[in-house]
């Protein structure tokens, strides 16, 4: 009898969970759906290449091209990665194989209350401080690609962190005492073996941190300068994707709304192919 039912509650949560699963996958293709029955016309009606390829966004005269859009997300992705992955992975060696235990009992709560922060008080935070530095610094109105890249920076450092020591911490320690028995340093040991085998956790954290990074929209909007123009030095303000659609997409209607979620579409294959890279490398390293 207590085997039937403990057959009886297996299958029971088998199926929970299968329908747990089905849902999330339907959420998915619900969103995809949405966006590309919306999307994909306007592309079609406005020309492919005139859209993406176009260097002018200007709505009132039915001119829709995303160019200095998509840059301005490449570059301050680029820039957030370059100002946010080194010192996250470094601290994420630190806090895993040097950091004294007293020590790790602050900084892990402060990891972890960084990520819990909002968008906009990230955006707050740049608006005060990092622009009228950077206006102070390099002049200008501070609102720039390089205040934008700092500021997302910050905003990716606790998913590298976090997801960085954790694979470091499953490393197994025979790693890190053949190194030692070898005559290597605790510093080589953690640089040369421990950091190498856990590459595939670390290029997750980076991936997680380009995810965040290019997603996010609140922040951005305070202190990118919001110009539909291409960036032509890391002094000057841009637009990213998810902001031209914030912006906008309140008032627009007809063509112009539909223009919007075309940039989606296009936002959305991007993050796609991030992800896709990101396995493919993964698949090489294992």
């Amino acid at each position: 009898m207590t085997g039937n039912i403990g057959n009886t509650k297996e299958r029971f949560m088998r199926v929970v969970f299968l329908a747990a699963a089905c849902a999330s996958i339907l959420c998915v293709l619900l969103i995809c759906l949405f966006i590309f029955a919306n999307g994909l016309p306007a592309i079609g009606k406005i020309g492919p290449l005139n859209f993406l390829t176009g260097t002018r966004w200007r709505p009132g005269n039915n001119l829709y091209g995303i160019a200095p859009m998509i840059l301005g997300s490449v570059y301050v992705t680029a820039g957030a990665i370059l100002a946010g992955a080194p010192l996250g992975i470094l601290t994420a060696v630190f806090m895993a194989r040097f950091c004294p235990r007293r020590l790790y009992g602050i900084l892990n709560p402060a990891v972890s209350l960084l990520a819990g922060i909002p968008s906009i008080v990230y955006g707050f935070f740049g608006l005060v401080v990092i622009v009228p530095a950077t206006r102070a610094l390099f002049g200008g109105s501070g609102k720039s690609m390089l205040t934008t890249s700092i500021l997302l920076g910050m905003m990716i450092l606790p998913t590298i962190i976090t997801v960085s020591e954790a694979a470091i911490r499953a490393v197994p320690e025979s790693y890190c005492e053949g190194a030692l028995a070898l005559g290597a340093t605790h510093e080589r040991a953690a640089f040369f073996v421990i950091l190498p085998a856990a590459r595939s956790g670390v290029m997750a954290a980076v991936i997680l941190g380009i995810g965040r990074s290019i997603g996010e929209t609140m922040a951005v909007i305070m202190v990118a300068g919001n110009q539909s123009v291409i960036p032509k030095s890391p002094f000057l303000g841009l637009r990213t994707l998810t902001a031209n659609i914030v912006l906008e997409m309140g008032y627009a209607t007809d063509l112009h709304r539909e223009a919007l979620i075309g940039t989606a579409v296009v936002l959305f294959v991007f993050i796609l192919m991030i992800n896709c890279l990101f396995s493919v490398l993964k698949r090489k390293t294992l």
